[in-house]
């Protein structure tokens, strides 16, 4: 049955306006933050639209990207997506479909998200809303940014006894200042690769603790809410990532780097000096020489500071799930990790604003 409107808003979303339920209340809070219509252009840049296999239009682009940050918010999967708005009047108002439209379906969710990665979309998109974001004061546009790396665990790891070479994660303090730019990163596996394992992802030893996966490096405002992401396998060094999150950041967030020892590397003090960017990142020791009292105090000062993107890295863990990879391969994990940095900058920019 076609619903008759009044005005722009049918008569069931008008009823609906009326029930204020939690999920309700922060889909309406988005839309009102977000002007959808300027990133759908962004969109249609990448994602062209064309007909169904039945002939009808196929879905707009904007209603596709909501489902996949419906699915990070919510931890779904795009079977799990495509039920929830059949059954949600409050994420079928938030998509701006009516009661009787048909629902995008989990192969079409799967085909834009493979879309958006082909053609490398997602950093462009998180900058896009960042700027949204930053027009209502829920992120600083200029000021401190700290950066800091998590590990990703792959569920598709190689089983069984098989020899690896393993990445050691921030072994600093065992180095000596002349070999500590010199971190390897062709880590690879030893013997043949075994079906179903995902082979972009690599081996570390954090803690005495084996991991299989990636490594997220993010760069975040005094605030937490994340400015660029970087994804790299795990056992890459994350000083040697510094250099990618910077070009991901906009000129003015790279006015102050802060970082914890594990980015103190002659590089990255080459590369923020040739910047003009005050360096903030913490000094470490080696086994030939200790930090002085002045360092002792700056390293003490700078960690008062990275409580903010630790809490990010948290939060995202938490409420998303992160922490673990749903999908094989370097790019589509990338995207899997920008995609959560938009979804944690909204659902932050809820609260902020």
């Amino acid at each position: 049955m076609k619903l008759e409107k009044s005005g722009n808003m049918t008569f069931f979303e008008s009823y609906m306006g009326e029930i204020k339920t939690r999920r309700s209340e922060f889909f309406k809070k988005v839309n009102s933050i977000i002007d959808w219509r300027w990133l759908e252009r962004e969109l249609d840049k990448v994602y062209k639209k064309g007909q169904s296999v039945d002939g009808r239009p196929s879905y707009p682009s904007i209603v596709l990207f909501k489902m996949l940050l419906i699915e990070m918010w919510y931890d779904m999967s795009d079977v799990e997506c495509e039920d929830f708005v059949k059954d949600s009047v409050s994420a079928r108002i938030f998509l701006d479909l009516e009661i009787n439209q048909p629902i995008p379906d989990h192969s079409t969710i799967s085909r834009f998200r493979s879309e958006l990665v082909r053609k490398k979309a997602y950093d462009r998109l998180l900058r896009k809303i960042n700027k949204q974001l930053e027009h209502h004061g829920a992120k600083v546009k200029k000021g401190k940014t700290i950066v800091d790396a998590s590990v990703t665990i792959s569920p598709y790891a190689p089983k069984g006894k098989t020899t690896y070479e393993i990445a050691e994660d921030r072994n600093e303090d065992d180095r000596t200042d002349e070999n500590s730019d010199l971190e390897d990163t062709s880590y690879k596996l030893i013997e043949k690769t075994q079906p179903g394992v995902d082979t972009d992802a690599r081996w570390l030893k954090k803690s005495n603790k084996l991991m299989y996966g990636y490594k997220q490096s993010i760069a975040v405002d005094e605030n937490g809410m994340i400015d660029a992401v970087c994804t790299s396998s795990a056992n890459v060094n994350d000083g040697k990532l510094l250099s990618v999150l910077l070009s991901f950041l906009p000129s003015s967030r790279k006015k102050e780097i802060l970082g914890d020892k594990g980015y103190k590397i002659p590089q990255n003090d080459e590369l923020l000096k040739m910047g003009n960017i005050k360096n903030r990142i913490m000094f470490k020791s080696y086994r030939n020489r200790s930090l002085t009292h002045w360092q002792q105090a700056f390293n003490k000062i700078i960690s008062h500071y990275r409580y903010v993107v630790e809490r990010t890295f948290g939060s995202i863990k938490r409420w998303f799930n992160g922490g673990v990879a749903r999908y094989k391969g370097l790019a589509k994990v990338h995207a899997q990790h920008v995609l959560q940095a938009i979804a944690y900058n909204l659902k932050r920019a809820v609260s902020l604003i």
